[in-house]
């Protein structure tokens, strides 16, 4: 017959200190902070990264969101913007997906309660705060976080850097690298495509 081990102090205190540790993992009800992160991205640039980074120390999960049936005319297709979010994102507690309808009904399927915005200036806020307040109205549930990027990324949007890259500007201090490329080659205009000036 196998006698069995009594377990010693030493034993016991590990097994409570393992877990002790599990449980302050879990949040309250087994409910994980997730937010969404809306937005065209058409392209991402360091300002959005900067935004998600802040996101990051707020919730456990925070998902990008790509609105793939935006009326601005997006320069990039829907399946360009989520690889070049993929490919500039490293933080394991990010996801991106694609968006389609209403933010509020996408955060339900989400399971998520809040909605993170940036804001660089005060001519953003009008159109923001509207926002917010008719996404709380359909659903009361959604709470919108406001967050304002570095002081560098307060002048730049996804429009500006297309302007100065369609123009032949540099861009590579304002997005990452491979949308810097990816931008590269959108407007590289070949030689036999210029009109010849008269």
């Amino acid at each position: 017959m196998k006698v069995q081990k009594k377990s010693s102090s030493s034993e016991i205190l590990s097994v409570f200190s393992r877990v002790e540790r599990q449980a302050q993992c879990v949040e309250p009800f087994g409910v994980m902070r997730r937010a969404i992160y809306p937005g065209s991205f058409d392209p991402v640039t360091n300002g959005h990264l900067d935004v998600i980074e802040r996101a990051c120390t707020l919730f456990d999960q925070v998902i990008v969101a790509v609105a793939i049936n935006d009326q601005k005319q997006p320069l990039f297709a829907p399946d360009e913007r989520l690889a070049m979010l993929r490919r500039a994102i490293t933080n394991s507690n990010v996801r991106v997906a694609p968006m389609e309808g209403l933010l509020v009904e996408f955060a339900a399927f989400e399971k998520a309660h809040a909605v993170v915005r940036g804001l660089r200036a005060i001519s953003d806020f009008e159109f923001e705060f509207q926002m917010a307040l008719m996404n709380r109205k359909l659903d009361p549930e959604i709470e919108t976080i406001f967050l304002m990027p570095k002081e560098e990324y307060t002048y730049l949007s996804s429009r500006i850097v297309k302007e100065i890259a369609k123009l032949g500007g540099d861009v590579s201090a304002f997005v990452p690298p491979p949308v810097a490329k990816a931008l590269a080659k959108k407007f590289r205009i070949k030689l036999g495509e210029v009109a010849p000036i008269t």
